[in-house]
């Protein structure tokens, strides 16, 4: 074992700034991280034990106990719960022996839940030791335990044939489906690769920036900062070395529009990357993906080795002396939190995804406290097409404060789920239309994942755009049959519990009493005073560090906004006070073990 974790170790030049890198290689060759290994690391990269431990212990997709040999990640998504997860959920138990967060006392198979794994349009979902599984039933189940018994390989799992595009590649081989359901001007068809280099390399990086900054292109992440304005800074800082990071740790319930592109128009997303390499000055490109995209791996390595063949990366490009630039990819190992720029470098650097205080900001002192600019895919998509056609025709399309287009990530009750690319302005009873479902079959659309908003019908005739509706692309459609409140808005606060990186005790405390304060009024022990607790608690969230403690709240502050007869409805009428607190159940198991009966 020691000498396989040494040619890890060396893979990486024993670099500590790629230890996510190393730990990610050990978990999947040994299938999980001993203490001994541990132990190895530290010494061989000359950290203190603790480090390589708090680094561990922050992923998901790291363990220090062993796993099993076949490791099964169920996605526990409200949209996986819409779609039958539960019952899929009851079959791996009842086949298996065993509940989840343990493994088969033979070591064969762990079963464990995990959060959205990018999969929302072909639920339930799985991973299973890095490869997806898909519009699981019952009887999947079943038979996917079976096979795993007999020893089959994983491909020989798959009884559907492999997905469209690219998911039928050699290097991908997935059952994976694309569903783009609408292709606008940025994901069209006749891309062709190195052209947007090549009329770049004419102009110079300050013109570079001013088409950009003319095409009023703002960060499709969510944040929506004009990545013109966001380029130069990064351009005019100080520093020996400059990065760009492309953030595709779309960890957002119900976003799975970066997985798409990943897989069909990779190569615009890293000629993207170039552009923005070019324009500000950077030398090296990282391309921040999140674990459950590990299955592409091998494909989008081989799209960067043409990159280079080609002379789109490396030195000199297409000539222009003086140009180096190249990319890597970064995966990350399951954390949520890592969406957020500064803990995604954190990330990148080896350490805990916990977000920085700011200022500075990641442009001034970031990757290695240097210079770094943080994009999103899809915005370093755009760029290509901005370069391409120019700021104005970019700016035709949408809004005056919303221009371009905005790719959609689609989800829950409606015919049609998957990519829409659609131009600002859309309003969502058009998007309604678009994807098959009807308004008046629909109790609530879901607005930018768990830490956006859930409106009601009355608000449908509302668009999307920063001047509205801003959006980092997933909308979820909740029909009238759903409960919105155990449904969605549980399982959206049992989200952000999770995968709170516990730093700010506002977000690691709140979250958790909110959660029970929703579970206090669901089992009709609510009263009015439950409810303004609920708005109050949720203003005490905004001091923390980040977007994702700062929107921790917006589940039950939406819901309570927008649905608030819901709440009403089941909350007591004739009290003011109630603690919820069941004293004769509280003591009922201990009285049962002794013997004793309860002097209540």
């Amino acid at each position: 074992m020691k000498t396989g974790v040494q040619k890890i170790l060396e893979r990486y030049n024993k670099d500590k700034t790629r230890l996510m890198d190393i730990l990610i290689d050990v978990q999947s060759d040994y299938g999980f991280i001993p203490r001994d290994i541990t132990i190895q690391i530290a010494d061989e990269l000359g950290m203190s034990e603790v480090d390589v431990d708090q680094t561990i212990s922050f992923y998901h997709f790291f363990s220090q106990k062993p796993t099993g040999k076949y490791q099964i990640y169920l996605n526990n998504s409200a949209v996986a719960y819409m779609m039958g997860r539960t019952q899929v959920a009851n079959a791996f138990m009842k086949e298996l022996g065993i509940k989840f967060g343990e493994v088969t006392p033979d070591g064969l198979v762990g079963l464990s839940d995990t959060s959205c794994i990018g999969m929302n349009d072909q639920e339930p979902a799985a991973i299973i030791n890095n490869r997806i599984f898909t519009k699981l039933t019952p009887f999947r189940a079943k038979e996917i335990v079976r096979d795993i018994k007999e020893g089959k390989s994983l491909d020989d799992m798959f009884v559907a044939d492999y997905g469209d595009g690219e998911n039928r590649s050699d290097l991908i081989k997935s059952v994976v489906t694309n569903n783009i359901r609408k292709i606008g001007p940025v994901l069209e068809r006749n891309f062709k690769a190195g052209q947007a280099i090549e009329k770049m390399i004419k102009m110079t990086p300050e013109q570079v920036i001013e088409e950009v900054k003319k095409s009023n292109i703002r960060g499709r992440g969510g944040a929506g900062f004009p990545t013109g304005m966001k380029w130069e800074f990064c351009r005019n800082a100080s520093g020996t070395s400059k990065y760009i990071f492309c953030n595709a740790d779309e960890g957002e319930p119900g976003t799975f529009k970066d997985r798409v592109i990943l897989t069909e128009r990779p190569r615009l997303l890293f000629e993207g990357m170039v552009i923005a390499g070019f324009a500000v000055g950077a030398t090296e490109g990282i391309l921040y993906i999140r674990h459950e995209y590990k299955y592409l791996q091998a494909y989008l390595e081989s799209i960067l080795k043409g990159a280079r063949d080609a002379n789109y990366l490396g030195k000199n490009i297409l000539g222009k002396k003086g140009f180096n630039f190249d990319i890597r990819i970064q995966f990350g190992a399951g954390a949520y939190v890592c969406g957020e720029e500064s803990a995604l470098i954190e990330s990148a650097e080896g350490k805990r995804g916990e977000p920085r205080d700011r200022p500075p900001f990641p442009v001034e002192k970031g990757y290695l406290d240097m210079p770094t600019v943080v994009n999103n895919v899809e915005t370093l998509c755009s760029v290509v097409k901005v370069v391409l056609n120019g700021g104005e025709w970019y700016k035709s399309f949408g809004t005056t404060e919303s221009t371009g287009t905005k790719v959609l990530s689609i989800s829950g009750d409606c015919k049609f789920p998957g990519v829409y690319e659609v131009e600002w302005g859309f309003s969502v009873n058009d998007i309604l239309d678009m994807v098959g479902a009807h308004a008046e079959d629909v109790q609530a659309v879901q607005v930018g994942g768990p830490s956006g908003a859930i409106i009601a019908p009355n608000e449908f005739s509302r668009i999307l755009g920063y001047e509205d509706l801003a959006t980092g692309g997933s909308l979820i459609i909740v029909g009238n049959h759903r409960d919105i409140l155990s449904d969605i808005v549980l399982n959206f606060m049992e989200f952000f519990i999770d995968e709170s990186c516990g730093s700010c005790s506002t977000c690691r405390i709140l979250p958790t009493l909110l959660r029970n304060k929703l579970l206090k009024i669901l089992n009709a022990h609510g009263v009015k005073q439950d409810l303004d607790d609920i708005v109050e608690w949720g203003k005490i969230l905004k001091a923390s560090r980040c977007g994702l403690g700062q929107t921790a709240a917006n589940p039950m502050l939406s819901s309570l906004k927008n649905f608030r007869h819901l709440y009403e409805k089941i909350i007591q009428k004739n009290k003011e006070f109630d603690s919820g607190f069941d004293l004769s159940q509280a003591v009922k198991e201990s009285c049962e073990v002794t013997g004793r009966v309860p002097n209540i």
